[in-house]
């Protein structure tokens, strides 16, 4: 099936206009409203599954009761929300280019230790390096190092792991003919 140069140009023009995948990163500066948001976000989806999961004939009182209790839980969801919302610092990661990701790589040579644990680059430079390359938030080379030293290790590696996965998130299907 041929499309023409018509139906490539306008093939063309839609590829040209995909965006690339961004991927976001939260970060909340207090626990406990953490907490009390994936609480109330697991409260409110557990009322509204026992609400839909009802039988028809269950009685006016029992739904009424069942209904109020899904309404609270959405007003608590909303309640703690909004000071998770408050709380939450959100970054933004992009993918690169392909060639800019290996050109990336390629200035961040894996030393002979890096090799010997399977490494392909120099994890110490290239991660704080691609952090800044992929942030959409114009975070710099220094503040990414910084972070990836100084906060708690599953934070860190959260960070680093925002910017790299964002590089081999696919957007493609293969169809069969």
């Amino acid at each position: 099936m041929t499309t023409g140069t018509n139906g490539w140009d306008a093939l063309a023009k839609r590829l040209d206009n995909v965006k690339k995948p961004v991927q976001t990163f939260l970060l909340c500066d207090d626990a406990d409203i953490r907490d009390r948001y994936q609480a109330a976000k697991q409260d409110a989806e557990q009322a509204d599954a026992y609400l839909k999961a009802l039988p028809k004939n269950t009685p006016a009182e029992d739904r009424a009761a069942v209904e109020k209790q899904a309404k609270d839980a959405q007003t608590e969801l909303a309640a703690a929300q909004k000071a998770y919302n408050a709380h939450t610092v959100t970054l933004r990661f992009a993918a690169l280019e392909r060639k800019q990701l290996e050109l990336l790589q390629k200035q961040h040579p894996a030393t002979e230790e890096d090799e010997e644990r399977g490494e392909d680059w120099h994890t110490e430079t290239f991660a704080p390096a691609l952090i800044a390359a992929s942030s959409l938030d114009g975070m710099p080379v220094e503040a990414a190092r910084t972070y990836l030293d100084t906060w708690a290790p599953g934070d860190a590696r959260d960070l680093w792991q925002a910017a790299w996965t964002i590089q081999h998130q696919k957007r493609t299907d293969l169809g069969k003919g």
